[in-house]
């Protein structure tokens, strides 16, 4: 238990606090006793103000906040997190008072309270609590729930067509769709709903004007979008043929940079960042990358069922959605074994990794690379590139350095091409080293 929960509860009243024996002789004296009383009427003078500032800036909120501290508690907010939640709640009503909203008109002042709350992430926390409480109203039914603002497949349904078709034809995966989901919910608004619209002239105006402001990278991720929206209207007879071509490309050389992966040293720095019974759940996430080399996507979407315990491997469904398997190692078995037996929440879920934390709810992609940056810089790793991927290509080039073939990489990282693979040779120094031919030019002095 973390030192924030420890002082938590026993700020509650939850926690027995153990001290060791003590002395007979060493009695306090009365005036040590007299002046710890003191201090601690002090102190319970100065909670009670700190109460009545927190209820006096409540205003309308401050017949619910029983209930809204019994609602936090039953969705597992620790009680120090409940205290600081009713904090916030005061500041952001207190603004909602001064600005003229009240109970009736709460869902207006939130909208208007994210214009005021915004900036640092401590100051944004003031309308994040402010919302929280609107979800308990409306759980409670004191609020009738809003209705969602459309999504864009419903406000487009050509794009609902589209994402429906690269699942089914080309079993592209949800998280690469909605990567290419922005990019072309802009082709719409542009170009709108109409595919005859869609001229070559028009596609590529739009693609350069869209990756002006961005890298190469982001440059190539929007004209690969738009091309595959086209090429989807051109199979489904939309736009005639050839028209994604006009796409246009972005200057790549293919296999030019080195892959960006960690030492053996540092691989063992970042597995031993997250010893402790507090860090089971992440040192078997920072396993599965590490040692076979998965996706942030692929750990976030990891299935109870999916783990094979009796033959000793786990299945992985990839970008395409094919599902393969891999063995699961001693190591990773038994870590994974003591996050689930241990210390993993009863949630009623199929998948494997769950937040620690209030709201408790399945990790997504992006928890997954939060938690792989949390814990390289625990391990004082000092890498540019800091996010889950570094360890898959960590994974890759401790497999080749091991002795394994190009083959066997891409077999464990389920590459589909083979050139993927290839761009794991250059981190094999050592055998460049036999093969590299000697200098033809002059000898330095």
């Amino acid at each position: 238990m973390r030192t924030e929960s420890k002082m938590a509860l026993i700020f509650c009243g939850q926690a027995n606090v153990v001290s060791a024996p003590r002395d007979p002789q060493d009695r306090e004296t009365p005036h040590a006793v007299a002046s710890k009383q003191t201090k601690e009427a002090i102190m319970s003078k100065q909670k009670r103000k700190h109460w009545n500032s927190v209820e006096s800036r409540l205003h309308f909120a401050k017949p619910y906040v029983d209930g809204f501290e019994n609602w936090l508690q039953d969705h597992g907010y620790t009680p120090s997190i409940i205290e600081e939640k009713v904090r916030l709640l005061a500041g952001w009503t207190d603004w909602m008072h001064a600005a003229g909203f009240a109970l009736d008109n709460v869902l207006d002042g939130l909208t208007a309270s994210a214009a005021a709350f915004k900036g640092k992430k401590s100051i944004r926390a003031y309308a994040g609590a402010g919302r929280l409480f609107i979800r308990y109203l409306q759980d409670r039914e004191t609020l009738p729930k809003s209705a969602p603002p459309p999504s864009p497949t419903e406000i487009w349904s050509l794009l609902a067509a589209f994402r429906r078709w690269m699942r089914d034809q080309r079993g592209v995966a949800n998280s690469t769709l909605d990567t290419y989901q922005s990019t072309l919910v802009d082709l719409l608004k542009v170009l709108g709903d109409n595919p005859t619209a869609f001229t070559a002239h028009a596609i590529r105006a739009f693609v350069l004007e869209r990756a002006k402001p961005h890298s190469r990278g982001r440059a190539k991720s929007i004209a690969a979008a738009t091309r595959a929206f086209l090429r989807f209207l051109v199979a489904t007879g939309q736009c005639p043929v050839g028209r994604d071509y006009a796409v246009p490309g972005f200057a790549n050389w293919q296999l030019a940079s080195v892959p960006k992966f960690l030492g053996a040293d540092d691989i063992d720095r970042t597995i031993a960042a997250c010893e402790g019974e507090g860090r089971l759940r992440d040192k078997a996430i920072i396993l599965l990358l590490v040692r076979l080399g998965l996706r942030a996507s692929e750990v976030a979407d990891l299935k109870l069922a999916d783990v094979d315990w009796r033959n000793g491997r786990i299945t992985v469904a990839g970008k395409s959605r094919r599902e393969e398997w891999l063995p699961l190692t001693q190591e990773l078995g038994d870590a994974m074994i003591a996050y689930i037996e241990r210390v993993r929440p009863r949630l009623s879920t199929p998948r494997v990794f769950i937040t620690e934390a209030a709201p408790v709810r399945p990790l997504t992609r992006i928890a997954i690379k939060c938690i792989v940056r949390r814990t390289l810089l625990r391990a004082g790793i000092k890498s540019a590139h800091q996010g889950a991927h570094v360890l898959r290509h960590s994974a890759a080039t401790t497999m080749l350095r091991h002795g394994v073939s190009l083959t066997g990489v891409g077999a464990v990282l389920r590459h589909r091409s083979p050139a993927m693979t290839m761009h794991y040779a250059k981190v094999d120094f050592a055998l460049l080293s036999e093969i590299a031919q000697p200098w033809i030019g002059r000898l330095p002095c």
